[in-house]
């Protein structure tokens, strides 16, 4: 059960994955129609590649997976636990994310391929921002998980049992957000190019600095 929550949860995971289905729109339209947001294609690339595509295609393809985990890294540092909590570092890590996107847009903007690994740090810190709390598993940078563990939940209230409309909620939230970022994403790209990354870039920071006064009010 997940009604211990904070309100404030929700509507993060909405903006979280909200980013992150913009940020992996950009991806697929223009790093070479190459997600960065989650790695089981990137990963499926890299075993192909061994059979044949070029070892600096396959090395920067390893490079993406890298920066990923380097990105979830960073966050494993500095939050301390697994669990959600009002107060944690969860600024800082979004100020982080933002800069990466940032860096992101001025090294493809001048056609450098590093470009890549930084949204990709990107999105690997974004995924370890929220991991569990109270039972729900919160994933905002890829939805294959989240449709696995609602169709959980929908096959078990077929058999009888409670349906947590709250989790169900949840979920549903971060499944509209990727799909409504990717729509904003695409938009943005095929009017701004690498540019379009800055949006993403300014909510990250944004979100930052409203977490950061919203917690100094709550705990002042």
């Amino acid at each position: 059960m997940v009604s211990k929550l904070p309100r404030w949860v929700e509507y993060g995971a909405f903006i979280l994955a909200f980013i992150a289905g913009n940020v992996n729109a950009i991806g697929l339209l223009g790093f070479q129609h190459q997600s960065v947001s989650h790695l089981s294609g990137t990963a499926t690339l890299v075993g192909t590649g061994l059979m044949g595509a070029s070892t600096s295609d396959v090395l920067h393809l390893i490079g993406v997976l890298i920066s990923f985990l380097m990105g979830a890294l960073v966050s494993g540092f500095i939050l301390s636990s697994s669990s959600l909590k009002l107060g944690r570092h969860y600024d800082s890590l979004l100020a982080i994310e933002g800069l990466l996107l940032l860096m992101s847009y001025y090294l493809l903007s001048n056609g450098l391929p590093a470009g890549h690994y930084a949204a990709s740090a990107a999105c690997g810190l974004q995924n370890a921002l929220a991991t569990s709390y109270s039972g729900a598993i919160v994933r905002t940078t890829h939805v294959t998980g989240i449709f696995t563990d609602l169709g959980i939940m929908l096959g078990a209230k077929l058999r009888g049992e409670l349906f947590d409309q709250r989790k169900g909620i949840l979920f549903l939230l971060i499944i509209v957000g990727f799909i409504v970022g990717g729509t904003s994403g695409a938009v943005l790209f095929n009017s701004l190019q690498f540019f379009a990354l800055v949006v993403p870039a300014s909510i990250c920071l944004v979100l930052a600095v409203s977490y950061r006064i919203y917690t100094r009010d709550k705990t002042n």
